[in-house]
C-alpha cells in the first residue's frame, strides 16, 4: 500500500477536473440536434394490413379482391336479406307467366305442335300470343323487383361495412321513403337509354334517306358511327347508369340528385369502374350459364318425352326455374359489388372511411 506522504511515482498526472454543473441547464452554445420534418400519412398498398375492419370490408380504399371478398361475406352473413329477397322477388314475378301459360295450355290447347302439317288456328294463336305476353309481364315484374332488391342490398352492404347484420325485414324497412323514388329512378334511366337508342335509329333513317343509292356513304357512316355509338353506351352505363341506386338509398338526395352523385363519383375513375363492372358481368354470366344449362337440357328431354303439345308450358317453367336459380347468386352479388364500388369511391374522394369508423365506434388513437 502506498504511503500518503510519499511522492507520486514517475509519470503520474492528476485526473481531469469534473465538468462544471449547470444545475439542469444546457451548457452555453448547446443546441438540440435537428429533427427531420414529419410527412403526412398516406395510404399505400403496403399499409393494407393496418386498416380497420370492423365488418365485411376494410375501411380504406378497396382493391378488386377486397370487393369480391366483401361481396361474398355480405351474402354469407346476410342470406335472407340478399339471396332470400332475390329469390322471393324472382319467384313471385315468374308465377304470372307460369299460371297464364298453364291455363292457356289446358283450356285452349296452346301448343307449338304443327307436325301434322296444319297451322295454328286462331284460338291457339291467341293462346301463344298470350303466353308470350305473360313472359313480358314476368320480365317487367322481375326487373322492378330486382331494383328493389338492389336498394335493399345497398343498406345491407353499408351496415355490413360497420359490422352490423340486417335481417330481411330490417333491410326492407330501411328502404321506406325511397321505394317510389327508386322506381322513378329506374324509369328515368330506362327512358333515357331508350331515347339514346331511338336517337341513333333516327340518325340512321336520316342518313339512309340522304345517301340514296350511295352504298359507300352508308358503309362509311356505319364504320364511323357504330363504334362511336357503342363507346357512348359504355360511357353512359358507367357515368350515368351505374352508381345512382346506392347513392339514392344511402344519401339524402332525390332522383336527379342521385344521378348527379353517380356522375360525380365516377369522375376520373371511369376505367377502374368499367373494369370491375365488366369483370363482374363475366363472373355472373358464367354462373348464370352454369345454372341455366342443366335446366335447359332437362326441359329438352321433357319436351322429347311428352311431345310438342306441352312445349310452351315446359319452356315457361324451365325459364322461370333458371331465372329463380340464377337470381339467387347473380342479383345479390352484382348489387353488392355495385354498392361496394359506391363506398370505395366515397372513401377515395370524400374520406368516407372516417365517417364509417365513427359509426362503427372505431378510434384511430
Amino acid at each position: 500500500m502506498t504511503d500518503p506522504g510519499s511522492p507520486p511515482p514517475p509519470g503520474w498526472q492528476p485526473p481531469p477536473p469534473p465538468p462544471p454543473s449547470y444545475a439542469g441547464q444546457p451548457p452555453p452554445g448547446w443546441a438540440p440536434p435537428p429533427v427531420p420534418p414529419q410527412q403526412p400519412p398516406t395510404w399505400a398498398p403496403g399499409m393494407l394490413g393496418a386498416a380497420h375492419k370492423p365488418g365485411a370490408m376494410p375501411l380504406r380504399p378497396l382493391t378488386l379482391g377486397d370487393m369480391y371478398d366483401a361481396a361474398f361475406r355480405v351474402i354469407r352473413f346476410n342470406p335472407k336479406a340478399t339471396v332470400g329477397s332475390a329469390v322471393l322477388v324472382s319467384a313471385v314475378a315468374w308465377v304470372v307467366p307460369i299460371v297464364v301459360t298453364a291455363v292457356l295450355s289446358f283450356t285452349v290447347g296452346t301448343s307449338l305442335d304443327t307436325t301434322d302439317g296444319s297451322s295454328l288456328d286462331d284460338l291457339e294463336l291467341v293462346g301463344v300470343v298470350g303466353s308470350i305476353g305473360s313472359w313480358a309481364i314476368g320480365l317487367v315484374l322481375s326487373t322492378f323487383g330486382t331494383i328493389l332488391v338492389t336498394g335493399m342490398t345497398a343498406h345491407v352492404v353499408a351496415a355490413a361495412a360497420i359490422g352490423r347484420r340486417l335481417s330481411l325485414g330490417e333491410a326492407w324497412a330501411a328502404t321506406r321513403g325511397k321505394r317510389w323514388r327508386l322506381v322513378g329512378l329506374a324509369l328515368l334511366l330506362g327512358v333515357s337509354a331508350l331515347l339514346v337508342v331511338a336517337a341513333y335509329v333516327l340518325l340512321w333513317v336520316a342518313v339512309l334517306a340522304a345517301a340514296g343509292d350511295s352504298t359507300l356513304a352508308v358503309v362509311v357512316w356505319a364504320v364511323v358511327s357504330i363504334p362511336v355509338f357503342l363507346a357512348f353506351l359504355v360511357w353512359f352505363w358507367v357515368r350515368v347508369y351505374y352508381l345512382p341506386v346506392p347513392a339514392l338509398m344511402l344519401e339524402p338526395v332525390g332522383v336527379v340528385g342521385a344521378v348527379a352523385r353517380g356522375f360525380a363519383l365516377t369522375r376520373r375513375q371511369f376505367w377502374r369502374t368499367l373494369g370491375i363492372a365488366l369483370l363482374t358481368l363475366v363472373v355472373v354470366g358464367i354462373a348464370g350459364n352454369v345454372v341455366g344449362v342443366p335446366v335447359s337440357i332437362v326441359a329438352q328431354v321433357v319436351i322429347a318425352v311428352t311431345g310438342l303439345k306441352y312445349t310452351l308450358i315446359v319452356l315457361t317453367v324451365s325459364q322461370a326455374l333458371s331465372q329463380v336459380l340464377s337470381s339467387a347468386f347473380v342479383t345479390p352479388f352484382t348489387s353488392s359489388v355495385t354498392s361496394l364500388q359506391y363506398l370505395d369511391q366515397r372513401m377515395r374522394k370524400e374520406a368516407y372511411d372516417v365517417e364509417l369508423m365513427q359509426q362503427a365506434g372505431v378510434t384511430t388513437s
